[in-house]
């Protein structure tokens, strides 16, 4: 009846504002992880990707990965009850019995798998106590075959399937003519064994005759009730516990709470439903999944029980640029080629960290360790990785390693490395119709130095035409980006992979000023061209970071 957590997803995900070795290297390790131990390891995306990684993926015919922008615990990631709803139809007696069965309090109503009400204990224990009209079946619009049930009988002549719509309920334990102005056309009568009694409901016309003790009725009366289509249900029950009992094949419906109800999404946040629950004092909670089907019950108690969601990082290992919500997460492993920073574990994790152009540099040497067949289709994305990273093999960054691993690649893939650059890199700064935002933020990234915040975007193209079109888009807008950011300084790179340079826009109080003093150049020139600059991780950022920690 719970729903269990044996099979829980394992995430592996880049950093905010993916680049293509945050994307290829999620999708290739968690295909490595899932061969080498048979779980379920999904590959995820911290963030929109750029033009260069949708060419990628588009030429390689791989599906994106799904957006993972939260790693709080949801509502899907707890133990909840998960039961079937009862038809609004069901009788009191039959949602009782259900409750005792399975030790519950409240029991979901549902149409279509569409939650319609609750029955709770309460609403059992109302129905009985304020109960005092004799044509609640009718008005209620009560089945035949709830009634023969609720008195253990049996439905031998009429449909069970059809409804009391109008006439109250008697008992006949008096004299005919006592009888003749109590009972009406279409009541339900309860009788016992008495023959004219019998006859007399067949002709007032009554909608429904109980007959007690399982008393025999003559076949002359089955036969008129069958003409005049009047509903005979035979009962072992005396008269007195019929009475008392035929209330209870009233359906749920009629008591059932539709209003006011609190319920919640599986993806709601744990935190956000432990407040609501703090505010109300209802024992158990409706969860429905996005279409608005009902799924099951969640409780204060079970909320003790919710797992952390499992990570494995790849391409970072700092908070900011971690996905939201990392502090509360499992992590299980960090695969990263980057300086070391500032992500807490709450246990020892695997983590390996080499100093190489491309975190799939690092991937692709796993894939050797363990001895798994690398697939062309995986071979595609690791080697497009790598040549992105390291500038087709002209980044300072880039190592004889990871040279060797993507010609290697290339082999396995039967890939032309300098065709598939050209066409990567083409893809990458063909930024047309897209804000000065949009391209502000492509491949964006936040440090933190003392007291200082600052970040770092990067374009990089093979045409110096389109470079100086990209600046025309970025250059006015860079000073409210920082702004809106809350940053103390931004830079953004403008790098040309043909002349292995940058030209660095700035914003920010003593951007310029800093970033001049770090490179020993002149403050005072218009333009900041950084000559051999083509790498944020190893050139610009380690450059400033120690002029400003001067």
């Amino acid at each position: 009846m719970s729903q269990g957590l044996r099979n829980q997803k394992i995430y592996v995900v880049g950093h905010k504002n993916p680049d293509t070795d945050s994307i290829c290297s999620a999708i290739s390790y968690a295909h490595l992880k899932s061969k080498v131990t048979g779980d379920e390891y999904c590959p995820r995306r911290a963030g929109q990707l750029n033009e260069e990684t949708q060419y990628i993926l588009e030429r390689f015919g791989v599906e994106p990965p799904k957006l993972l922008s939260d790693l709080r615990v949801q509502v899907k990631d707890v133990e909840f009850c998960n039961l079937e709803g009862i038809s609004e139809n069901m009788s009191i007696k039959a949602a009782w019995k259900q409750m005792k069965e399975l030790k519950m309090n409240t029991l979901p109503i549902v149409r279509n798998k569409k939650l319609k009400g609750l029955i709770t204990v309460g609403d059992i224990a109302m129905s009985y106590m304020d109960v005092y009209d004799s044509g609640i079946l009718s008005k209620s619009r009560t089945q035949y075959r709830n009634i023969a049930s609720t008195i253990d009988g049996e439905v031998i002549v009429g449909n069970a399937h059809s409804y009391i719509l109008q006439g109250k309920v008697g008992v006949v334990a008096s004299s005919r003519t006592l009888m003749s102005e109590f009972i009406q056309e279409n009541d339900l009568v309860i009788l016992g064994d008495r023959k004219e009694a019998h006859q007399m409901a067949v002709d007032i016309n009554v909608c429904c005759m109980v007959i007690c003790n399982g008393a025999k009725v003559s076949e002359e009366i089955l036969k008129q009730a069958e003409e005049k289509e009047i509903i005979i249900i035979s009962s072992p029950y005396d008269t007195f516990t019929v009475s008392r009992l035929i209330n209870q094949s009233i359906p749920v419906k009629q008591f059932m709470t539709k209003d006011g109800i609190v319920s919640f999404q599986v993806e709601d946040f744990v935190d956000d439903v432990k407040e609501v629950m703090a505010r109300k004092r209802f024992h158990d909670f409706p969860v429905l999944d996005d279409s608005g089907e009902f799924l099951g019950f969640i409780s204060r108690r079970r909320l003790l029980n919710s797992r952390r969601k499992q990570v494995i990082l790849v391409d970072h290992n700092e908070k900011n640029q971690a996905v939201d919500g990392i502090e509360e997460a499992e992590v299980l492993e960090i695969i990263d080629h980057h300086r070391l920073r500032s992500i807490e574990t709450m246990g020892p994790v695997y983590f390996r960290n080499q100093p190489v152009g491309c975190t799939c540099t690092i991937v692709y040497q796993m894939y050797q360790e363990a001895g798994v067949e690398i697939e062309p289709v995986i071979a595609s994305l690791l080697c497009s990785a790598i040549i992105s990273d390291t500038l087709m093999f002209r980044s300072p960054t880039c190592t004889p390693v990871d040279e060797a691993a993507a010609k290697h690649l290339a082999k396995i893939a039967q890939i032309d490395i300098e065709e598939l650059a050209l066409a990567m890199f083409r893809a990458g700064s063909n930024l047309k119709g897209k804000t000065a935002e949009e391209i502000c933020f492509l491949d964006f990234k936040q440090f933190t130095v003392n007291d200082i915040t600052f970040g770092v975007g990067q374009i990089s193209s093979m045409s110096e035409q389109e470079l100086e079109e990209i600046k025309k888009e970025v250059e006015s807008y860079i000073e409210t980006a920082r702004k809106q950011q809350g940053l103390d300084m931004i830079f953004f790179m403008l790098t040309n992979i043909i002349t292995e340079s940058s030209e660095l826009l700035c914003a920010g109080a003593g951007a310029k000023e800093k970033i001049a003093a770090a490179f020993d150049i002149s403050a005072k020139t218009e333009r900041l061209e950084l000559k051999g600059v083509v790498s944020r991780k190893k050139q610009l950022v380690p450059t400033l970071v120690a002029s400003l920690q001067q």
